[in-house]
């Protein structure tokens, strides 16, 4: 039993560093226990262990009396003074009161009690290491599930990270090394637990604090984030040194700095906008690449109407509404967003414009143009398909038809040409 105690002491202390001294003065509560059992309700009973040896001993103190009445209380002085020359009448003395087999009866007992003390002082340990490191980014391995809770070996000790806090497009496997932003240490009906998280938006702005020097050093402020974890985060940053491009900074060369956080994130579209005082610049930036025609703010209610053109709606709001909420998540503001709708010209409008159009091209004048519009040519693709007989039959323009055909054909000439020596891109 005694080697098998040494073995069990070792164990705890080596894996989970936890001292000898305090596994013994943990264990020695449940030995007493025990003892009791064994020994009875001896007065005074303590037990001891030989932190080399193993060995368990138990001891009482005895009154000496003259005639004992209770053997768990007391002791004949004829004993006490084989044991203590000098005992007298009213004297406390220990004694050793371990039983035969007493080893046995202890080993079981005291296994469980060793336990549920070691989960204590390795709990205590955890509080005590992990309670300043809030915050921080940790490495460990996923070792099971618990319903939707995924358990993380973080080397001497298990963390959680609850179903709230994962992100909910990701799948983790058994086996898997991820790492994870360490929100809080709880403590529990079971002590303290280790709380993950790789949903929190301090995640994504730990990753740039540790990838992004210019951010760690205090050179560039991360003054707002706004994040739907899985899909898109928005990340406003300004720069207290003029010389320095928060945005740069941030996406670094040949954007290698956001790549790798992107990466972290498995893919997760992060945006980087640079932060701005004046409210109607700073949601101007945050709603971009959409382009905006106005924003009207009212500063008392913290609202503003952002106002685009038809063609930009659905850009500025973003898939499902995420870029406008993500906007004002971020600002802070109500952010309501309108589409001008484009003018629509009528009928007079639009004979007008193609009239204007037939007269740019040298050779037809304005009226021959009006006649062309009138009767029915209502596009350059239109004159291009006339012949000669067609317009020569048009009351206006018999003796002009010849010179509109060859002032069509030069202007179709002229297209072509423009189109072939167009650059490419």
């Amino acid at each position: 039993m005694n080697a098998e105690f040494l073995a069990v002491l070792e164990y705890w202390e080596k894996e989970k560093g936890i001292s000898r001294e305090t596994l013994i003065a943990a264990v020695n509560e449940a030995l007493i226990t025990a003892a009791k059992k064994a020994v009875g309700a001896a007065r005074e009973l303590r037990c001891e262990i030989n932190p080399k040896s193993g060995e368990i001993k138990a001891f009482a103190k005895l009154i000496v009396v003259d005639i004992v009445q209770s053997k768990h209380d007391e002791i004949s002085r004829f004993d006490a003074r084989r044991i203590k020359d000098d005992a007298n009448l009213g004297d406390e003395i220990e004694i050793e009161v371990t039983p035969t087999g007493f080893g046995r009866v202890a080993a079981q007992f005291a296994k469980q009690a060793l336990m549920m003390q070691v989960r204590r002082a390795e709990k205590n340990l955890i509080y005590t290491e992990f309670k300043d490191r809030t915050g921080d980014i940790v490495s460990g391995i996923v070792r099971r599930f618990e319903r939707s809770d995924v358990i993380v070996d973080l080397g001497r000790y298990e963390a959680i990270m609850p179903n709230r806090e994962r992100v909910p497009i990701e799948e983790y496997t058994l086996g898997e090394r991820i790492r994870c932003f360490v929100k809080a240490v709880e403590e529990t009906v079971r002590g303290p637990e280790i709380i993950l998280s790789r949903s929190d938006p301090q995640f994504v702005i730990r990753l740039f604090q540790l990838e992004v020097s210019e951010i760690g050093d205090g050179t560039v402020e991360i003054k707002g984030i706004a994040r739907e974890p899985g899909f898109r985060t928005k990340l406003a940053v300004h720069s207290r040194d003029p010389r320095v491009d928060p945005v740069g900074a941030c996406v670094g060369l040949r954007g290698q700095r956001v790549k790798n956080i992107v990466r972290e994130l498995n893919n997760e579209k992060v945006d980087i906008i640079r932060w701005d005082a004046d409210i109607r610049v700073l949601i101007t930036n945050a709603l971009a690449p959409a382009r905006i025609k106005s924003i009207s703010v009212d500063e008392a209610k913290k609202q503003a109407r952002v106002l685009v053109n038809e063609d930009q709606l659905s850009l500025t709001i973003g898939k499902r509404g995420q870029n406008a909420r993500l906007t004002s998540r971020i600002t802070g503001w109500q952010i309501d967003i309108d589409a001008e709708a484009a003018p629509i010209a009528n009928f007079d409008q639009k004979v007008t414009q193609v009239v204007d159009g037939f007269a740019k091209i040298t050779g037809i004048s304005h009226e021959h143009a009006t006649i062309l519009v009138n009767t029915g040519f209502h596009s350059f693709e239109d004159l291009k398909q006339v012949e000669l007989a067609d317009i020569a039959e048009i009351p206006g323009l018999t003796e002009s038809a010849a010179a509109i055909i060859d002032a069509v054909r030069a202007e179709a000439l002229r297209r072509e040409k423009e189109t072939q020596e167009a650059p490419t891109t």
